[in-house]
């Protein structure tokens, strides 16, 4: 079992910039990297969930470049990444200028791999792996980002419905999709279109097209 996460994170990932935020470097997983080629059994074995915070996914790619090329959208402000991951993209708010970044992702390896991959870029993100989908959104965030949160039904509807409520409350929110099936088809307006390079071993693809939306 894993005892040290910040070691193995280190130890299978290499340091490397997203395609599409170069600005950024995080600890990612490839094809020269261990824990690419880790089965879900051998994972398993081993304490390991799915080790989602070793890759950037497309969604979380295109949120990013769109809060880099526009800081105002983040700048002096109070953020909070939701399903952070890597935590890339409340890296990439701090680096456009916010006054704080929130990672929020239930994995609790998700707090190792934000706290490497901060240090890497030189800002400072804060990090829970409480389930925020339990509570209304953060009385004290000013802007919620999100990547990649509509691959499965039940979990796409709950967080949909939670940054209704968050954006009702005076916040803006931010969603990057690369066309998910359970994408909402309505109540959206697209900020951004991106061609995103990903891989085949991660998407149907190797260039996704990739939506940055938030609510009218």
């Amino acid at each position: 079992m894993i005892t040290d996460r910040r070691a193995f994170i280190r130890d299978n990932t290499r340091l490397q910039a997203p395609p599409h935020a170069p600005e950024l470097v995080l600890h990612l997983a490839d094809e020269i990297t261990p824990i690419w080629k880790l089965t879900e059994e051998a994972l398993s074995e081993i304490g390991l969930p799915p080790p989602f915070w070793a890759f950037a996914w497309a969604g979380g790619q295109a949120v990013a470049r769109y809060v880099l090329d526009n800081p105002e959208i983040v700048a002096g402000k109070r953020v909070v990444d939701f399903a952070s991951g890597s935590g890339m993209v409340a890296i990439a708010a701090m680096k456009a200028g916010a006054a704080s970044a929130l990672a929020a992702d239930i994995d609790v390896f998700c707090a190792a791999a934000v706290e490497l991959n901060a240090a890497a870029n030189g800002v400072a993100v804060s990090f829970t792996d409480l389930d925020l989908l339990d509570a209304p959104a953060p009385a004290d965030a000013d802007v919620i980002l999100a990547g990649d949160i509509c691959y499965e039904k039940p979990l796409a509807e709950r967080v949909i419905a939670w940054l209704t409520a968050a954006k009702a409350a005076g916040k803006t929110v931010l969603i990057g999709d690369p066309g998910r099936t359970y994408f909402p088809k309505t109540g959206l307006i697209q900020l951004a279109e991106y061609q995103v390079t990903t891989t085949r071993e991660l998407e149907d693809m190797e260039v996704k097209r990739t939506r940055v939306w938030t609510f009218p």
